[in-house]
């Protein structure tokens, strides 16, 4: 590419970057991304909420399994009789 061709890009660039930011900078844009702003804040709390529901659940399994294990760990160890029993 000649020294023409880069500088004719460079310039070509400089252009569109400015024009982006005048049209991004807008009042119309402001209040596109205070729209997508809010929508993405609702969405946030309610994936949140999701999340608190599955840890509940989370949370009940695991003590209903903790429990489970006691209850056999309690049933497979041996009884231990006492000497004054057998006596």
């Amino acid at each position: 590419m000649k020294i023409n061709g880069k500088v004719a890009l460079f310039i070509g660039g400089a252009l569109f970057g400015s024009a982006g930011l005048k049209l991004l900078g807008s009042k119309d844009a402001r209040k596109a991304y205070t729209h997508i702003t809010a929508a993405v804040l609702r969405c946030k709390e309610r994936v949140m909420k999701d999340v608190e529901t599955v840890q509940e659940h989370c949370s009940d399994i695991l003590a209903d399994a903790k429990k489970i294990n006691a209850d056999r760990s309690a049933e497979e160890q041996p009884e231990f009789i006492e000497e004054s029993e057998l006596a």
